[in-house]
């Protein structure tokens, strides 16, 4: 099958002839349709998360994706051949620039109805992020939360489900997006051009951090006591590296390089938490219905043919993107 891969952490993403994957115990085989594009997949390829997770080169980049399922494995109960499924790639198994992918039963849903395969394959990673940030921090109404990048992919889908949960919903983005993310629903934009939010906020309950470096630290003066700042882009933090079961040495490891904020968060009376989001079907099934009764969409910048992998994965790392870049695979 045709795929795009790398060879090398830190070298080029190209095309290459891949073998077919063959389903298993418990899993679909997904005849992509669509695949969408997010920062961790520049991060895998320039080795940024080998620490988090192993992969064996050549790799087939991708993480999420829309498709329909050409066979399934022994044991399969909830799918047939020939349904229409969305999902988040299994962390040990991702692959979605490619003709096709094998994905557990349990990782996957029905695409919701009311979505193209495109509009489909722009949900799955983003959104499922937002969700297990917010059930995380335990985020519900009446509080107040600040997300930051609010015009990204993330971003785009966090500020609707922080709305639909009845939050109050900062955000931070550039000038020429300011319109854009009120129209998503945010009910305090800060222009970082002209502002800093670290002085304009105060008293928020959650932080949603998906930029890392000094926003993170920052992001610490923005909470209540009692607070919550997870981070998709921080440090990763022992508690994280529990959960995953990446091993005592590991847990060490991520220990020291969480050691600083962690130190400034308890000083301040406040939580730091690592988020490295979990394929889920019943998370994604919950956000089909939401899609499909109109409270939540997803927001698609630019759809690329797959022959441009490569281009649509460069126009990513720019950071101009308005929501999602996807890659139509069929």
């Amino acid at each position: 099958m045709k795929a795009f891969v790398i060879d090398r952490f830190g070298g080029p993403l190209h095309a290459a002839d891949m073998p077919k994957p063959q389903p298993g115990r418990g899993d679909l085989l997904v005849q992509v349709h669509a695949a969408s594009l997010n920062p961790v997949d520049y991060k895998i390829r320039d080795g940024k998360l080998k620490a988090i997770v192993t992969y064996r080169l050549p790799l087939i980049l991708g993480n999420d994706f829309a498709g329909v399922v050409a066979a399934v494995g022994a044991d399969v109960r909830q799918f047939k051949v020939g349904d229409a499924v969305y999902a988040r790639a299994d962390k040990d198994r991702i692959g979605s620039l490619a003709e096709f992918i094998v994905v557990r039963e349990d990782s996957a849903a029905p695409k919701p109805a009311t979505l193209s395969m495109e509009q489909a394959a722009a949900v799955p990673l983003v959104a499922l992020t937002a969700l297990q940030a917010f059930d995380r921090a335990g985020l519900k109404a009446g509080q107040k939360v600040l997300i930051h990048a609010g015009s990204g992919g993330v971003g785009t889908v966090a500020i609707q489900l922080a709305k639909q949960r009845g939050a109050y919903v900062a955000t931070t983005t550039s000038t020429a997006n300011v319109g854009w993310v009120q129209a998503l629903g945010a009910d305090r934009v800060i222009d970082y051009k002209t502002d800093d939010f670290a002085t304009e906020l105060r008293d928020y309950d959650m932080v949603f951090d998906t930029l890392g470096g000094e926003t993170t630290q920052a992001s610490l003066a923005v909470l209540k006591p009692g607070g919550w700042l997870v981070s998709v882009s921080g440090p990763p933090d022992p508690g994280f590296a529990r959960e995953w079961k990446l091993g005592w040495v590991k847990e060490q490891v991520m220990r020291l390089l969480s050691m600083r904020i962690r130190k400034l968060a308890r000083q301040r009376g406040v939580n730091y938490a690592f988020l490295f989001m979990h394929p889920s079907g019943a998370q994604l099934r919950e956000l089909g219905a939401m899609i499909d009764a109109g409270a939540l969409r997803p927001v698609v910048d630019r759809v690329f043919p797959f022959e441009e992998s490569a281009e649509a994965l460069a126009y990513l790392e720019t950071g101009r993107a308005k929501g999602k870049v996807v890659v139509q695979v069929r």
